[in-house]
């Protein structure tokens, strides 16, 4: 599988420091492995949507056909809150 970067998730790895965004572009690549690789789960409360831990982000996509999308990237402590839930549907 492939994986995409939506605009949004793009803009926010973009401002991260360099060792954060090679954490996170690492941890992107494990997820086109088969079987995927990483502390995968499913996000709450939103079906369809997963969530990657990676240190203190949060990495959430979802699974289109044969294409991961990841649509957010956010701190720990944002990725949970009921605000940005409403978000993901």
């Amino acid at each position: 599988m492939q994986v995409f970067l939506h605009r949004t998730a793009q803009k926010y790895l973009d401002r991260l420091n360099r060792t954060d965004k090679d954490r996170i572009k690492s941890a992107l690549e494990e997820l086109e492995k088969e079987p995927p690789q990483g502390d995968i789960r499913p996000y709450e409360g939103n079906p369809g949507i997963w969530r990657v831990k990676v240190g203190g982000y949060r990495v959430l996509y979802k699974i289109e056909d044969d294409i991961i999308l990841a649509t957010h990237i956010e701190p720990r402590g944002q990725a949970y809150t009921k605000k940005t839930r409403s978000k993901r549907g």
